[in-house]
């Protein structure tokens, strides 16, 4: 069998584009973190697996410490079997394998990358990647910018000929705040165009976050709803029940308004509330997010206190068993200010959405994961069944989960067998593991294929990045307006702090709370 042959799965699924990426090598900075031995590796040997990628596909590891490419392939044997437990067929890793490359690199040192463009030629000769790239910073950002820097001046920024392309992922966080994203926009666009950047969200590559489009613009009856005159609010929730897992000296720096809403939360409320774009692909898709990041109101440093609440998880219990509070976790200050649970308040300037509000809240260390888009829709002017006291008849709520339990709910009112007209709620549902025989493939392997394909639909585009940091940046400010004001706590394992609840209320509403948060 040639080298660059992949083995044949009788078992893979089809592939779900269609479509073979060019034959190509993917480039991960960062190679030995772990990014690339929980994700990028498992997925891309997935890929390999279903017969998604391209005859000779290669990849060239790229990190500090000194390894042979056998060393680095056994290692990443171990760990892919890990992650995927250990469902690993041997024969299928070691076809894999001989694609798997490593280079000991400073990232600093334009030597390097001179060696690298050695090495690129090498694999290019031996395994036919065609001079195709893609370069994965699974790095710190802090050296977002010097990586990108070094491979413009190396030239390796350029496709190798007009028949060739180059392309660059680069993980979030895409900046720290409006500033900063914009020096990194600038940076990235003096080497790479616009078309060549992929910007990567992995909640957008989860097939529930793609259903929401589907859901939308593929079925005819909600969209004469899909507005301020029916539905009264919308609720995102994106809890976790883990800490910070050995993340202090990042997150210290972050706090859950950077980590969660200025990316995914805020891409989940365009999804939710974009208009339909003309066509499913990257240009129209992008360009609907960009108008309605666009119609979101600012927020004013002034008026964080009405728009925002934010909390700090202490000591508790998360299923049962004791935890320690954040000021307690490793690499965080004693005295740290940082969220770990933020709730906002959005409204959208816009007709389809006018006065209509978007509540968001995340945290960490609450009950339990979940991830959900609860729709909630306005009660009847009028009810006619006089007898069911008002406040007994619930609006329709239409519940879209994203993680887990993976599905969509919709609540109605229905009448209860008997004589006399009583009223009771009901749920009608949909559920992805029971519905589809086929499992839901991995983010990044989505992802990942996407960019190897060069469909750019389901990842940032700068001016999306900048807008998403001009309504996070103001909030950012006056939250360090307000340092003398103490940051409420809330016991981990709890829904998070009380001023979060009395926040909702001042609106006569109140938090939805997730049915695995009760069961």
């Amino acid at each position: 069998m040639p080298e660059s042959a992949p083995i044949q799965n009788p078992t893979a699924p089809e592939a779900k584009t269609g479509r073979t990426p060019d034959p190509c090598v993917v480039v991960i900075f960062g190679a030995t973190g772990d990014l690339a031995q929980r994700k990028l590796l498992p997925a891309l040997f997935m890929l390999g697996d279903h017969e998604l990628l391209p005859q000779g596909f290669s990849i060239v590891g790229i990190s500090r410490s000194p390894q042979t490419d056998e060393s680095y392939r056994e290692t990443m044997f171990e760990s892919t079997k890990k992650f995927l437990g250990g469902e690993v067929n041997p024969d299928r890793w070691k076809s894999f394998a001989q694609g798997l490359f490593y280079h000991a690199a400073d990232v600093t040192d334009p030597k390097s990358y001179q060696e690298l463009i050695a090495l690129l030629d090498r694999v290019e000769k031996k395994r036919g990647t065609a001079g195709n790239r893609l370069f994965y910073l699974a790095v710190s950002p802090e050296f977002y910018m010097t990586i990108v820097g070094q491979l413009g001046e190396a030239g390796l920024a350029r496709p190798k000929s007009e028949k060739n392309w180059t392309r660059i992922i680069i993980e979030k966080p895409f900046g720290r705040d409006l500033t900063s994203a914009r020096a990194l926009n600038e940076k990235v666009c003096k080497y790479f165009t616009e078309d060549q950047i992929y910007r990567i969200d992995h909640y957008l590559g989860k097939e529930t976050v793609q259903n929401i489009l589907v859901f939308r613009f593929a079925n005819s009856i909600f969209e004469p709803i899909w507005n301020h005159q029916y539905i009264d609010h919308i609720q995102i929730i994106a809890a976790e029940n883990i800490g910070i897992e050995n993340r202090g000296s990042y997150y210290d720096k972050a706090g859950a308004l950077r980590d969660m809403v200025q990316n995914h939360m805020l891409q989940l409320v365009c999804t939710i509330a974009m208009e339909p774009p003309i066509s499913f692909n990257a240009r129209a898709v992008r360009d609907e997010k960009s108008k309605l990041m666009e119609a979101v109101r600012p927020i004013k440093p002034s008026e964080v206190s009405k728009y925002t609440v934010r909390g700090q998880y202490s000591d508790g219990y998360i299923d049962g068993q004791p935890v320690q509070g954040y000021r307690k976790e490793k690499n965080v200050a004693p005295d740290s200010r940082t969220e770990t649970y933020t709730a906002i308040k959005l409204f959208i300037d816009n007709w389809r959405w006018a006065d209509v509000p978007f509540y968001l809240r995340t945290g960490k260390r609450l009950p339990k994961r979940v991830t959900e888009i609860a729709i909630q829709f306005k009660r009847t002017p009028h009810l006619v069944f006089a007898r069911t006291p008002e406040d007994q008849v619930l609006p329709n709520l239409l519940l879209l989960r994203i993680q887990p339990d993976e599905g969509i709910g919709m609540k109605f009112e229905a009448k209860q067998p008997g004589p006399s007209i009583r009223l009771r709620s009901v749920n009608m549902e949909f559920q992805y593991g029971t519905s589809f025989a086929t499992p839901s493939e991995e983010a990044y392997e989505r992802l990942l294929l996407d960019a190897l394909l060069g469909d750019a639909t389901l990842f940032a585009r700068g001016d999306w990045i900048e807008l998403a940091w001009a309504f996070i940046t103001p909030i950012l400010e006056g939250w360090e307006q307000s340092k003398a004001d103490p940051i409420p706590s809330y016991p981990a394992g709890s829904f998070g702090p009380s001023e979060s609840d009395v926040f909702i209320a001042l609106d006569n509403r109140r938090w939805r709370v997730s049915r695995r948060w009760v069961t």
